[in-house]
């Protein structure tokens, strides 16, 4: 909007979008308040926000550098606000300040648009439209809140803005590059991705069916949600097999995007040479998954998969971050006394022998940079070690299932062509590389 400026005078421009911004949000206000209140209770809507826009601009622009008038019509814009709060609550007994601080917020929209980008502005005015339409989502969302839903919160923000900046970054032990504050870091990273994928799985798809449990699990944890679908799948009946499996594999897909995530926070270098690598898996586990389930045509809806264990787990307690934290610096050690001992090819070696378990520390503990590793190495280490752990994951698929016989052949070909499809890559990529 800042070329308007080039071909309109300043003023103009300004005094335009003050109004029309105005305009909005008292036809917005209109709308809001008919419904919860009627026309007794209104102060004044869609003219009346657009006149305390309009006269907002005209205090601000007579002196915009005392601003003396401006805030001289704020306080008595205040003052007639607080008047007409008496009287709703005296009379009608409506309460909320609400429709009071966006009638506020228009008032100061005229120095905003004046002094700031228009990103900014814009955002403003969206970011009001917006909350004043939510009421009803934020109810719902506070009644679905657990008791403990603000204390995790806390929790997030305490690790990440509190211990986080806190913490030295200084080596622990000499010549090992491990730090409390790269220790602390993964886990930060680690555990926001893992919030942001219970948070979803709660409130936005608290009512998902198999498949997209697949797809919000795998961003948590592959292995943990392929180790619930694969129990619940025992119960399964025939027809809902191939959903259980392809729902597994989709968790296997965001499993890939989940690290290409990560290694484009740690390490930009290593991200730009395996992100075509991570893609293509990411697509091949994800077309494997379409196979799977498209293969019976003719299907029921199967149950909603996520346990009462599952649901309720938080993934920001102190002993999940704790596990992680030992686990990252356990294979910073091994990482950089392999490297001593037995080279890259000892730490080839390390990286398949990492899938028995959780990968994220080792290769997060590769993407800061320990032992001064090489990036392609780097890359190929963190490669073999997510082939790795699906195999692992195909196993833990298969044994939580029962060894069902009707579910076996399934997984194995699933599983069996991802795996497939990322050994060639990773073939391509030593060739390339």
């Amino acid at each position: 909007m800042e070329k308007l400026y080039n071909y309109f005078p300043a003023e103009l421009v300004t005094f335009v979008l003050v109004t029309l911004f105005s305009l909005l949000i008292g036809l917005n206000q209109r709308k809001i308040s008919l419904k919860r209140e009627g026309e007794t209770t209104l102060f004044g809507t869609d003219r009346t926000f657009t006149f305390i826009g309009i006269l907002g601009y005209l205090l601000y622009i007579l002196d915009p550098s005392e601003m003396r008038l401006f805030m001289g019509g704020g306080l008595i814009l205040g003052l007639l606000l607080g008047i007409n709060y008496y009287v709703k609550q005296a009379q009608f007994h409506v309460f909320g300040v609400t429709t009071i601080i966006i009638a506020l917020i228009t008032y100061c929209l005229a120095p905003i648009v004046s002094t700031q980008p228009s990103w900014f502005y814009v955002m403003v005015v969206v970011t009001v439209l917006l909350f004043t339409e939510m009421k009803r989502t934020f109810t719902e969302i506070a009644q679905q809140m657990e008791n403990d839903e603000i204390a995790t919160l806390a929790k997030f923000l305490a690790i990440s803005g509190i211990i986080l900046p806190m913490l030295p970054n200084e080596n622990i032990i000499p010549e090992v590059n491990l730090t409390p504050y790269s220790i602390w870091l993964a886990t930060v990273v680690v555990s926001g991705i893992s919030y942001l994928s219970y948070l979803l799985r709660r409130y936005v798809f608290r009512e998902s069916g198999v498949l997209v449990s697949g797809v919000i699990g795998g961003l948590y944890s592959s292995t943990a949600t392929i180790s619930v679908l694969a129990r619940k799948s025992r119960t399964a009946q025939l027809n809902e097999i191939s959903e259980y499996v392809a729902a597994m594999l989709l968790a296997v897909s965001m499993m890939f995007l989940r690290f290409l995530i990560l290694i484009l926070i740690f390490s930009k270098d290593v991200f730009s040479i395996v992100y075509p690598y991570l893609l293509i898996m990411a697509v091949a586990a994800a077309a494997s998954a379409w196979l799977t389930y498209a293969r019976d045509k003719h299907r029921q809806k199967a149950g909603q998969p996520t346990s009462e264990e599952e649901s309720s787990s938080n993934p920001l307690e102190f002993k999940v971050a704790l596990i992680f934290a030992i686990l990252f610096v356990v294979f910073t050690l091994l990482t950089h006394y392999t490297l001593l001992y037995a080279g890259t090819g000892g730490l080839n070696l390390l990286s398949f022998i990492t899938g028995l378990s959780d990968i994220t520390p080792f290769i997060l503990n590769l993407l800061q940079g320990t032992g001064g590793v090489a990036t392609l190495v780097i890359a190929a280490c963190s490669m073999q070690a997510i082939i790795s752990n699906i195999v692992v994951n195909m196993c833990y698929a298969i044994f939580f299932s029962g060894a069902r016989k009707d579910l076996i052949p399934r997984i194995l070909g699933g599983f069996g062509t991802v795996i497939s499809i990322n050994l060639l890559l990773l073939v391509i990529f030593y060739f390339i590389w």
